[in-house]
C-alpha cells in the first residue's frame, strides 16, 4: 500500500513538473531530460510511469479532461439556471488556470498541436458540447434572446474563452485572467442577456471574479 502511494505521489510530481514546463516554454522545447530534472526524480521513475513525452502530454490533457467535466457536474448539482451554470462553468476553469500549471499547460498543449488520442475529446469539442448545452437551457429560460443562434454562439464563446487565455499567456501575468473574463461576460451578457434579466448576470461575474482574486 505504501509502495503503491510513492508511486502515485512520484506520478503526480511528474506530471506538474512537465505541465509546468511545458506551460512556460512549450511542449516543443522541453525535453524529458528538463522534466526529469525539474521533477528531481530519476529517469528510471519517468519511464516507469510514462514511455514518451507524448504520453505526458496526454495525460495533462486527460486531467483537464476530468476537470470540465466535474465542474459541470458540480454546477448541475447547484441546479442553479443554465446560464448562471456556463458563467460557474468558465470561472471554475479560469480558478483552475490561476492554481496550478496543469490546466494552463491543457490548454497550450491543446492549440500547439499535440494529438489527442480517443477516446478522450479534444478539450474544444467537450468545451462546445458543455457551452451548447447551457446555451439551449438558457433560451429556454428566457435568460437569453428567443432568436440566438446557440451553435454560432456556442462557438464564438469557446474561441473568445480560448483567446483571452492564449493571448494572456505572453502579454499578461496569470492574475488578470479572472478580469478578462468578467469583461468578456460583459460584452456577452449585453449582446445575448434580456435587459431586465442582465444584472442578476453581471453581478454573478463581478462576485466570481472577486472570489478567484481573493483567494
Amino acid at each position: 500500500m505504501a509502495r503503491q502511494l510513492r508511486a502515485e505521489q512520484t506520478r503526480a510530481t511528474i506530471i506538474r513538473a512537465a505541465a509546468d514546463l511545458f506551460d512556460r516554454h512549450g511542449y516543443e522545447s522541453t525535453s524529458l531530460s528538463d522534466i526529469v530534472e525539474h521533477a528531481q526524480v530519476t529517469k528510471g521513475a519517468l519511464y516507469f510511469h510514462f514511455a514518451a513525452k507524448e504520453d505526458l502530454a496526454h495525460a495533462i490533457m486527460e486531467i483537464q479532461s476530468h476537470a470540465a467535466r466535474r465542474l459541470a457536474r458540480e454546477v448541475d448539482d447547484r441546479e442553479c439556471s443554465s446560464l448562471e451554470g456556463l458563467i460557474r462553468i468558465t470561472f471554475g476553469l479560469v480558478r483552475l488556470t490561476v492554481e496550478g500549471p496543469v490546466a494552463r499547460a491543457g490548454l497550450r498543449l491543446a492549440t500547439g498541436g499535440v494529438g489527442v488520442r480517443p477516446p478522450l475529446p479534444h478539450p474544444f469539442t467537450e468545451w462546445l458540447d458543455i457551452v451548447s448545452r447551457k446555451l439551449v437551457g438558457a433560451v429556454k429560460e428566457c435568460d437569453m434572446h428567443p432568436d440566438v443562434d446557440v451553435d454560432a454562439v456556442a462557438h464564438s464563446l469557446v474561441s473568445f474563452f480560448i483567446g483571452i487565455r492564449v493571448a494572456g499567456r505572453t502579454l499578461e501575468p496569470v492574475l488578470r485572467l479572472p478580469r478578462r473574463l468578467t469583461e468578456m461576460w460583459y460584452v456577452l451578457i449585453r449582446g445575448l442577456v434580456p435587459v431586465t434579466r442582465r444584472p442578476r448576470y453581471l453581478g454573478l461575474a463581478t462576485q466570481l471574479e472577486r472570489e478567484i482574486r481573493t483567494v
